[in-house]
């Protein structure tokens, strides 16, 4: 079974609010198996534009990486973070 990967790019508006995000979102992250590879580091931006915070979350299966995000815990997390900070999220099957 392939490992399922989430891609974020995240522009943080409101730093104050944005641990309310992290904090909510854990249960799910927990409960699914997330494994951060990558979460906010030093980047190179190549080709494109970039984001401040990159992060990179590997999960068991794509099927846990979709599950993750449409959980209770996690849905509930989303209107937070899409509240304070602007970003984009992919699920990626790994090889």
């Amino acid at each position: 079974m392939a490992k399922g990967y989430w891609i974020a790019r995240v522009d943080v508006n409101d730093p104050d609010r944005y641990p309310d995000y992290v904090n909510t979102a854990k249960p799910a992250f927990e409960r699914f198996g997330a494994n951060f590879l990558a979460r906010g580091g030093e980047t190179h931006s190549l080709e494109g534009e970039n984001r401040a915070r990159n992060v990179v979350i590997e999960f068991p299966s794509v099927q846990h990486a979709l599950d993750c995000y449409n959980s209770p815990e996690y849905q509930a997390a989303v209107k937070i973070r899409q509240s304070v900070a602007d970003s984009e999220l992919i699920i990626v099957e790994g090889a």
